[in-house]
Parts: structure tokens; sequence; C-alpha cells
């Protein structure tokens, strides 16, 4: 109907396709993620462990879902087969979910659902359901973007009717949570710059990144020939042109790199010109916390920032200089350099030229090149003991600051072997004395 259909999966006894992967069979589009009701959940959970080779395990024991992790990173999830399927299709939330596929290829559409998706069309199937769980009006938003469709006008306006109910509080803010994994889905697909726009469209932004929206309207000149807003949208496109497959940390580091330029713009009273110091610092700060709001993994927020803290470092104009831009900042690459490319590539205003571009990739050639000769630190030379015992000291920072002068140092060649890692260590003490 809408492309090459793939072969129906196996299904269990007496099952019923639902949901995303009923829609995706429809399309012609292959899916990992299966939604059965089916008679009995346990014992089609054990079944389907059998014939995958999977993993079945108890989600819900009051409500009866099973869920089974198969190779491949296939998931089923398995819920009770319910007395009136029809009902149970017309509470889902969008047309095209609201299908059901039997073993027998026969498709359950109360809806209409087949006709949205020829159509390519993202249709409520009630104004009451997308209230029911607001959520749904980011989900909108997801789908818009991961399937190519466009919102019918009459749900486009119950979404934004949705989130003007939430910013007014007439209606309840999902849980961060559930925020999040649309947020990530939708970050997760080629297109997610249009995304985060249509967000904003919606009246969306507002209610899960405001910070922001900050930047619409802030002009930049120099560099520069869209608004904050419009150049961060931008730079997230260009680093997904050049890394489809940029990980999740790093598409939100483009799209927080100037996050932070809104609350630092300042204006020379005399020449007029605009600057944003420190905006990477300050922006570094508002990631952490909007990530953490949206209760990311301590980790990911950690890197986030510090790739948003680093986005402006300068590039080196020699070979040294770009060993030394590698060893400190090795954890952050190649990401960090994706991002700056990506930063630079989005900014096209009057200052720019050919020559700045040429020399920002011989900048970017000098570090890839250290980056390849010395693709890893190199092993100390000397451990916190031997630097203790040759300086006499206890432990404590000095020993550290030692240790990283030191390991500096190999980084750039300065210190190959244990004799000269000594030499190195007592100079460096006498030249840094607390005496």
């Amino acid at each position: 109907m809408f492309g090459r259909r793939a072969p129906l999966p196996v299904f269990p006894p007496g099952a019923l396709l639902v949901g995303g992967a009923a829609r995706d069979w429809l399309r012609g589009v292959p899916a990992k993620d299966f939604d059965w009701a089916v008679p009995d959940p346990a014992g089609a959970a054990q079944g389907l462990a059998r014939v995958s080779g999977g993993a079945a395990f108890l989600l819900d024991a009051e409500r009866g879902y099973w869920r089974v992790s198969a190779p491949g990173g296939v998931q089923h999830d398995l819920v009770p087969l319910p007395i009136d399927v029809t009902a149970d299709l017309l509470r889902r939330d969008f047309t095209v979910n609201a299908l059901g596929v039997w073993a027998d290829g026969r498709v359950l559409d109360p809806a209409g659902g087949r006709a949205d998706l020829r159509s390519r069309r993202l249709r409520m199937v009630s104004r009451e359901n997308l209230r029911a769980d607001p959520l749904r009006a980011w989900r909108a938003a997801r789908f818009e973007g991961t399937l190519g469709f466009r919102l019918e006008a009459g749900t486009e306006a119950a979404v934004r009717e949705v989130a003007v109910d939430l910013g007014a509080g007439r209606l309840s803010m999902p849980a961060w949570e559930r925020v999040r994994d649309e947020l990530h889905a939708l970050l997760g697909s080629p297109d997610a710059a249009r995304g985060v726009a249509r967000l904003e469209e919606l009246g969306l932004l507002a209610l899960t990144v405001p910070e922001l929206r900050e930047g619409r309207g802030v002009a930049q000149g120099g560099f520069h020939h869209l608004d904050v807003f419009g150049h961060i949208l931008e730079a997230l496109h260009q680093l997904l042109a050049r890394r489809p497959d940029a990980p999740l940390t790093l598409r939100w580091a483009a799209l927080l790199h100037d996050v932070g330029k809104a609350r630092t713009r300042a204006v020379d009273p005399v020449t007029g010109r605009v600057s944003f110091h420190g905006h990477e610092r300050v922006g570094a700060e508002l990631s952490a916390e909007i990530l953490t709001r949206l209760k990311l993994l301590g980790d990911d927020v950690r890197r986030v920032s510090a790739l948003v803290g680093a986005h402006m470092l300068p590039l080196p104009a020699t070979e040294r200089e770009a060993r030394r831009f590698v060893h400190r900042r090795r954890e952050l690459l190649p990401d960090l350099l994706s991002l700056m490319l990506a930063d630079r590539e989005a900014a096209r205003g009057p200052s720019s030229s050919e020559a700045s571009r040429r020399a920002y990739a011989r900048g970017f050639e000098r570090v890839l090149a250290a980056l390849e000769e010395q693709p890893s630190a190199p092993p100390p030379l000397l451990g916190g003991q031997e630097i203790m015992a040759l300086l006499a000291i206890p432990p404590g920072p000095r020993v550290g600051m030692a240790a990283r002068a030191l390991a500096e140092a190999a980084a750039l060649g300065e210190v190959t072997t244990p004799d000269g890692a000594r030499a190195f260590v007592r100079a460096w003490a006498d030249g840094n004395s607390t005496s």
C-alpha cells in the first residue's frame, strides 16, 4: 500500500500487533519495537523468548505486562488482549497508531489511519485523547520529525492549546523523564534541527528548554548572519550533515553551545560593537542546569557541559600547540572538533572570509594530525610515590600539580625517559617553590 511490506513477524498465539509496529509494517519499514495484545502475556513472552533467543521478564504484575528483550536490540512488549479491541485502539494518540494487524494480515483501522498514512498526515484520534496525556503534544512534534508527516490543522491547533494550558497550569506537566525521552527521540532524527524549531512553533520549547528561546532576536553581527536562536539550530543542522552518527551528548552540545549568549550580551558604548564575553562559561553552567532538570545521567550532563565550555578555544597555530591542545582536551575529542566545525560552518556573517575559513581548516588539520600521532596519552614516566620521594614532600595537591606538568611535557615530547622526567620534576619544583 505504501511501500513493499516486510514479512510479518512471528505472532504469538491469538496476538494482535498494535501501535507503531503495525504502522511501520503498513509503511514497509522494519520495526525493532513490537507491541502485542495477547490472550496470555506470560505464556506468549516465554514463547517469544525461546524462539528469539531473548529473555522474558515481568514488567507489571498487577496489569500482567511482560517484555522480551531479544538479540539485535529487538524488544517485544506484551499486554492482555482487551475485550473490546476497537475501543482500545480508539484510546490511542494518533490515527496512524490506532492500527492493529492480525496474524493473517487483516488490519483493524477504526480511526482512518491508513488514509492518513497514505497522505503522510498526522491526525489525533480525538482532542480528549491528546489532553488525557499531554506528553502526546511532544510526541506530535517528534513524529513529524521522525516519520516525515505533517500535523493536520485541527491536530496542530489542539497541540498548541495543550501547550498553552500546560503553561497556564490548567494541565499537569508530564514527568521530566518522559519529556526527556521524547526529546531524545527527536534529537536522534536526521532532521533534529527542524524538530526543535517545530517545538518552538507549537509552543512546547518554552515548556522544555526556555533558555534557548532567550536567543530569539538577539543579533550578533561579525561572523554571524543569524540571530542566536537561528544560529543554534543551524549549528545542529551542520553537525548532523557532517556527522549523522553523532552521539546524543554531541547533539545536545550543538543545541546548547550558545545558550549563554543572551545573558552575556554587551554593547560597547563607543563603538557599538556587540560582544558575548564568557558566554561559553555561562553556557556550560546553564547546560548542566537544563540537562539535570531533564534527568539526564550525570556523566552525560558533565560531558555536554564540558563541550559547551570548550567550544570557543582557539585552534593551535603550531604543531607544538596542537599537541598541547590534544593533551588538555583529549577526553573531549573528536567531538569537540565536530562541535567547533559545526559552529563555524553555521556562521557566515560579514567578517567571514575564505581566508579565515582556510586558517580555521589548517588549525583543524594540526589537531587531527597530533591526535593521530598520539591517539592515547603516553604512560606516566614517574608515579606519585616516586615524585614524593624525589621532592621529599608528603601526599597533597603539589604532587598532583607536578604529575600533571610532567604528563604535559611528555605529551609534547619534551621528556621521554625516566631520567629526563626526574630532572624535569626537580626543575619544576625549583620554579614553583612554595616558600
